[in-house]
């Protein structure tokens, strides 16, 4: 079966692919100028905030004469690259093995989680579940993902972040933290075997497919569902959605740190610390991101519709470094999911 997704995938155009910065688009602010220079490569879905956050940094003293050039792609690919050698000041990624794989690179210091307030993640998000306007299959719940005939769109793990949180949501949920882990994993497996049928390789690879048609429910960050909301409000057909937060979700964290490698770390460094200051956090939830300054949190909590009864968290099931080599390493559970329904 998922033979067939690679394929159906490769047809779907990315949003956001590697690129510069928002000179390359027509109308866009520029961002290039200046004697000092930052690269910046991040996963796919951060861009909307990056483009309101970068101009709102370079208005300030510190960040008055630094230009950018951006990247953005799925975010194990973007960490591949890097730790290949692709240029990079900053990396942001979807999740922290992301950056683990640059600290084994040699590129990315060992304490980069204790060189930036909560971990180095500035801002973040929570699982939800993007449906059809009026939510015609009355989706609210995990459960309901599984009903018969609901088709649903999630990226791959293999390649994609999001993919990860999306799929722990649901397996914390079912294994209860991860306390009856057969749970969990009989759930992940029915999702994928029976109502997973494109497999795209990123979070905005997902959400360009649920725009053009494909698919009832978009597993996606709370983010992109407020985006999709925003752009389409005015669509007519399928393109219009709404998004449920289910009353159990995933708490999504996204890593920033700076390059040891990069041409200018003081630089680097002054970006990552304006990300946390209020004003950054208040464009963040903006952007719909979920701000982490308490403050900030607590003033745009209405932005952020939806009761959540239990928000579980990678700490809850052991951390990433077990999580990620139990589920989605390459003998991991998940993967071996994946695995068998590619031999099928």
């Amino acid at each position: 079966m998922l033979g067939a997704l690679a394929v159906t995938a490769a047809m779907v155009a990315p949003v956001a692919a590697c690129g510069g910065g928002s000179t390359d688009e027509p109308g866009g602010t520029d961002i290039s100028s200046g004697s000092r220079h930052l690269n910046l490569v991040a996963y796919a879905v951060p861009k909307a905030g990056f483009d309101t956050v970068i101009p709102a940094f370079r208005k300030t003293s510190e960040g008055s004469d630094i230009g950018f050039s951006q990247s953005y792609g799925a975010s194990g690919d973007q960490s591949r690259k890097v730790a290949r050698g692709l240029p990079t000041d900053i990396v942001n990624f979807s999740v922290a093995p992301d950056v683990t794989r640059l600290v084994k690179a040699g590129v990315v210091d060992e304490d980069w989680e204790s060189q930036a307030p909560n971990k180095s993640v500035p801002f973040g998000s929570v699982v939800s579940l993007v449906v059809r306007q009026g939510n015609p299959k009355n989706i609210r719940t995990w459960d309901d993902l599984l009903k018969p005939g609901v088709d649903v769109v999630t990226p791959n793990p293999g390649s994609s972040g999001s993919a990860k949180w999306n799929l722990l949501a649901p397996y914390a949920a079912k294994s209860h933290g991860g306390k009856n882990d057969q749970a969990g994993l009989d759930y992940v497996r029915d999702l994928v075997r029976d109502h997973v049928h494109i497999l795209p390789k990123s979070g905005r690879e997902a959400t360009s497919a649920f725009q053009q048609g494909q698919g009832d429910v978009l597993i996606s960050y709370e983010n992109e569902a407020i985006m999709l909301q925003r752009a389409n409000a005015g669509a007519d057909g399928p393109a219009r959605v709404d998004y449920v937060v289910p009353d159990q979700t995933f708490r999504i964290d996204n890593p920033v740190t700076t390059v040891n490698t990069g041409g200018d770390e003081a630089a680097a460094r002054s970006f990552v610390e304006y990300l946390f200051t209020p004003q950054a956090q208040r464009l963040w939830a903006d952007a719909g991101f979920r701000p982490v300054d308490k403050t900030v949190a607590a003033q745009t909590a209405g932005q952020f519709p939806g009761v959540i009864e239990h928000l579980w968290s990678i700490d809850d099931l052991g951390g990433w470094k077990a999580t990620d080599k139990k589920l989605f390493g390459d003998g991991g559970e998940i993967t071996a999911i994946y695995g068998e329904e590619a031999g099928s």
